[in-house]
């Protein structure tokens, strides 16, 4: 067999193998077709009954938290604890505090007075998708 016949049936392998995808379509090897989606637009009016729902669940009272940092220590060292006790967190002085809803962080922020009160001013809310692979 010539190098050129071998070039030939190389062409020809590749020519089947391209015939029998396009005869698939849009399913790859694995029998897994491609979905097309829809896009979402925020065109569409709310319904009515839509609102009803929405209202119902934006009344669900959540617990938020901001939490400095956290320390593990023994029941003993706990117990030991007082006045002008200094508890060691894991996080450097300057670091931004989390912000938990239910226990889930949703948001990193920064401690802020106002009017002689304590408060957080967000500088980074977690994405839906980060929040939804935390939870796997």
């Amino acid at each position: 067999m010539s190098e050129e016949d071998g070039m030939d049936d190389w062409a020809a392998a590749m020519a089947e193998q391209a015939d029998a995808e396009s005869a698939e379509g849009e399913q790859g090897d694995d029998g897994v077709r491609v979905a097309e989606l829809d896009e979402l637009s925020d065109d569409a009016p709310i319904t009515q009954e839509e609102k009803k729902k929405l209202d119902t669940i934006l009344d669900i009272p959540v617990t938020i938290s901001m939490e400095v940092g956290r320390s593990q220590i023994s029941i003993r060292n706990l117990l030991q604890l007082n006045q002008g006790s200094v508890v060691e967190l894991d996080r450097v002085a300057g670091e931004p505090l989390d912000v938990l809803v239910n226990g889930t962080l949703i948001a990193h922020g920064e401690v802020v007075v106002v009017n002689d009160k304590f408060g957080i001013r967000l500088t980074d809310v977690i994405s839906q998708i980060e929040r939804i692979k935390k939870l796997r």
